[in-house]
């Protein structure tokens, strides 16, 4: 037999059948390929995107979660500060008022009632209660001849400040008057003492109350700026204020407290019966705290729709004031408010603070006695 010898087209032909063999094999692996590669990178996708889906919502979860646990946080601890606040008003509750109350519309005012003969009526400031006029000892010294009325305006000392009602300087006076009407109090001296003036000024230019005169202490009688009114106005903002006044501890309120009264005895020392004898836990009080700070930015609009009634006072009027006084300028105030109202009179009382009724007492005193001498 002869060996297999195949002739050059049929190598050729076996050459393209292998070819082509090999190229839909190529396509076919290809294929392949890509489909598993597509299928693989599909289920990477879905695996990837599903383990993010899940990490969101464990994030979500989290997230929420401590949300809530902030919430219980802040809950717990505004509950705490209402707590204290409960305990600090508990123990104003407890604190033997020292004078007596009466209801007008509903509002008990607290007033303190000392004394015989003709009514001289003490109007405090900002800040403060009709306990300042004892522990200075105007009220004893006063009672000895006169009879004393010494009033806690509405938020401070022992009297509420109702929410429903705007208390404005007008407002206020209104409320004196009707508290005097109780009182059967007829033609009363009028003495304010710092915001107390402003109270005192409405209850004049009302004209609803024959009065004797007005002795006006330290007060601001125009509008103006005052970097004290200034910084605790936004504490007046409904909501707000009462937020900031809620986290603030009872003992850091009461040692800013005490910080401001430093200011206002500036240049003097605060007097050691003041610190001995001043209801600080009162003074310090979430609902004196908003009085003060409601007072303050209603001042300058209380002034305003003052200051064009002031020349038509007819009645006697005696202004004192310090000429260190740091809070208010008495050149700016008592000095321009003397040349407003005819027939005042003014005293500058050199080298004196804002708590004249403490560092001249007996003055005070002497420009009640000239008033009252004059009818």
């Amino acid at each position: 037999m002869f060996p297999f010898d195949p002739s050059r087209q049929s190598r050729r032909r076996a050459s393209r059948s292998l070819t082509r063999t090999t190229r839909q094999m190529t396509r076919s692996l290809e294929s392949a390929a890509k489909s598993v590669t597509k299928a693989a990178t599909k289920a990477v996708t879905r695996s990837t995107e599903k383990a993010i889906r899940e990490t969101r919502k464990a994030t979500v979860r989290s997230v929420k979660r401590t949300v809530r646990d902030t919430e219980k946080a802040v809950a717990a601890a505004f509950t705490a500060q209402g707590a204290k606040q409960g305990a600090e008003q508990g123990a104003k509750v407890a604190r033997k008022p020292p004078g007596q109350f009466v209801t007008v519309d509903g509002l008990p005012v607290h007033v303190i009632v000392r004394g015989r003969g003709r009514p001289v009526v003490l109007v405090h400031g900002n800040g403060t209660m009709a306990e300042d006029f004892a522990i200075c000892g105007l009220i004893d010294r006063l009672a000895a001849r006169y009879r004393v009325i010494a009033i806690d305006r509405p938020g401070f000392g022992y009297t509420a400040r109702p929410r429903h009602r705007i208390w404005t300087a007008q407002g206020q006076a209104v409320l004196l008057h009707r508290v005097l009407e109780q009182l059967s109090v007829e033609r009363p001296l009028v003495v304010g003492h710092s915001w107390g003036t402003i109270v005192a000024l409405a209850l004049a230019a009302d004209g609803r109350r024959p009065m004797r005169g007005l002795v006006l202490l330290s007060g601001s009688y125009f509008p103006g700026h005052r970097t004290d009114a200034a910084l605790i106005a936004p504490l007046a903002v409904p909501g707000f204020g009462d937020a900031v006044r809620a986290m603030v501890p009872a003992k850091v309120s009461a040692s800013l407290t005490g910080q401001s009264f430093r200011q206002v005895f500036w240049p003097q020392p605060v007097p050691a019966r003041f610190t001995a004898r001043f209801p600080i836990e009162i003074a310090a009080a979430a609902t004196q705290l908003r009085a003060v700070s409601e007072d303050a930015a209603s001042m300058n609009s209380a002034v305003t729709g003052l200051q064009r009634r002031y020349p038509g006072l007819t009645l006697p009027v005696s202004i004192l004031a310090g000429d260190a006084d740091a809070i208010v300028k008495a050149g700016e105030h008592s000095v321009r408010l003397h040349t407003t109202i005819p027939g005042s009179t003014l005293r500058l009382l050199p080298g004196l603070g804002h708590m004249i009724h403490y560092g001249a007492r007996l003055k005070v005193e002497r420009a009640i006695d000239d008033l009252m001498k004059r009818g």
